[in-house]
């Protein structure tokens, strides 16, 4: 049935579904396939590398490297960030853009061996395979303009190196800067544990450290001298867990507290903490903030304290666009899973009897294509490829970089981005995307009936506004 659906589906839209890949796709694929370790060993030297948001300056000089070497023009340092580039090749329309990130998450370290084992040379870890992310989409990026010269294929791929997704929104500065506003589609992947194209939206999220200052005082002697800065913090963070009961079921509040203070007999003059507000409507999570804001105001009258706070990264939920996430499914569909070798078995096996959480999964689900589903509302994570799908027709799928039944944000994603089995996974994705960017090059029709799914989503008065206002890039946000 699913096979007579997107052959109609195709029908409609004017593209040919070959029963397996024709002479170009068929040369894009060993292409891929026969560079498979040098890009693996770029991934590898990001992994290596494991950067935070806005420090990632070796990975991205890395990629840029990489694509000025395949004949791409380089824009660097753009957006006022002077981790992000641009790497083009071609000149005129359609505009394909293809995303790539490369930064890694603070406070996680693993080796790529399958029992933890923290490393000691770094003290961030790429976590959510943003090593693979990037790399993975320049080899799609670098297949799509071979393929171009080779047939004389008019257009432009544009290769966007994206720093900070892990909660500093590089693509959000990208987007404010205008650099999406002439493009057509633009397609992206992320690693994970399985193997997806869904039409799938996600979370809002708007981010603020609130800064509490005191007076110091000797805490046993001369308490009444002193004003807790952590009172603040304390009684912020216990108004907003009482507002929890009041924000919509799909709400999505957590905190980290960052600075404390520094000994107990010292009544700290200075904290910190860390929020994060979610909800599926951009709309409804910063109404959310606001609310939160004012437990920070009331915190600090009622503690004689001082706050400030500074807005860190706000991002939009993502649009889908079912219009391309069909092109994108039935290649990836085409395309296939991932499938272990028994050394790899082995490596998935272990992985999973790492897992404390119940988790009772089979290394061959890894092999599996999930079914095409549509999810408007989004759940889970948040992304600032959100933005970009509010300004231009975005597609993205997932593949199985991960051991099945693995979190993101685990040690046991590290590890296994670390080996042959995140390296099959990337593969999957740069094929799946390259197949997508050549179909896309040649369907006027799919990219002018993806733009108008768009605009009936957005309404035909819509005008981008970033949730982070007029701020600039926050490249210290990690420090």
């Amino acid at each position: 049935m699913r096979v007579i659906l997107l052959i109609c589906f195709a029908l409609c839209l004017g593209i040919s579904l070959p029963a397996q890949f024709n002479k170009a796709e068929t040369k894009v694929i060993q292409e891929l396939e026969a560079h498979a370790d040098d890009y693996f060993k770029v991934a590898k030297q990001i992994w290596d590398f494991a950067e935070v948001g806005y420090k990632e300056e070796k990975s991205s000089s890395l990629l840029q490297q990489t694509l000025k070497a395949e004949g791409f023009k380089i824009e660097a340092g753009v957006a006022e960030v002077p981790t992000a580039f641009v790497a083009s090749f071609g000149s005129g329309s359609p505009v394909i853009g293809i995303l790539g990130e490369y930064d890694a998450l603070p406070g996680i370290t693993q080796t790529n061996s399958p029992t933890r084992e923290k490393r000691t040379d770094v003290n961030a870890g790429h976590a959510c395979g943003h090593h693979l992310f990037g790399t993975g989409s320049a080899a799609a990026a670098i297949a799509v303009k071979n393929w171009m010269q080779t047939n004389n294929i008019k257009g432009t791929v544009r290769f966007y190196g994206c720093p900070a997704e892990e909660g500093g929104a590089g693509k959000v500065y990208l987007v404010r800067a205008g650099l999406f506003d002439d493009v057509d589609a633009v397609i992206h992947w992320h690693p994970s544990n399985g193997n997806s194209a869904d039409a799938a939206s996600s979370l809002a999220n708007k981010s603020a450290k609130f800064r509490f200052y005191g007076v110091s005082a000797h805490a046993a002697s001369a308490p009444q001298n002193g004003r807790s800065a952590l009172d603040g913090v304390e009684a912020m963070n216990m108004m907003v867990n009482m507002l929890r009961e009041h924000m919509t079921m799909e709400s999505r509040t957590h905190y980290v507290i960052t600075r404390g203070g520094n000994a107990p007999n010292v009544i700290p003059d200075f904290a910190e903490v860390f929020y994060y507000v979610r909800h599926p409507d951009m709309k409804t999570a910063a109404q959310n903030f606001e609310r939160v804001v004012k437990c920070a105001e009331g915190a600090a009258l009622g503690t004689g304290t001082t706050m400030e706070y500074e807005v860190i990264h706000g991002s939009f939920n993502l649009l889908p666009n079912v219009t391309l996430s069909q092109v994108m499914h039935e290649n990836l569909t085409r395309v296939g899973g991932v499938k272990y070798d028994e050394k790899e078995k082995a490596f998935a096996e272990q992985i999973i009897s790492s897992f404390e959480y119940g988790e009772n999964v089979s290394v061959e689900l890894a092999n599996n294509i999930s079914p095409f589903k549509v999810t408007r509302k989004g759940k889970g994570g948040s992304t600032d490829v959100g933005d970009v799908s509010w300004v231009v027709p975005t597609v993205g799928l997932r593949t199985a970089t991960y051991v099945p039944g693995t979190s993101a944000h685990s040690w046991q994603a590290i590890a296994a981005g670390g080996t042959s089995i995140g390296k099959k996974g990337m593969i999957v994705a740069a094929k799946t995307m390259s197949l997508t960017a050549m179909q896309l090059f040649q369907s006027p029709d799919v990219l002018s009936k993806a733009k108008m799914e768009l605009q009936e989503q957005t309404g035909k008065d819509f005008v981008y506004k970033s949730l982070v206002g007029d701020r600039k890039p926050p490249l210290d946000y990690r420090d």
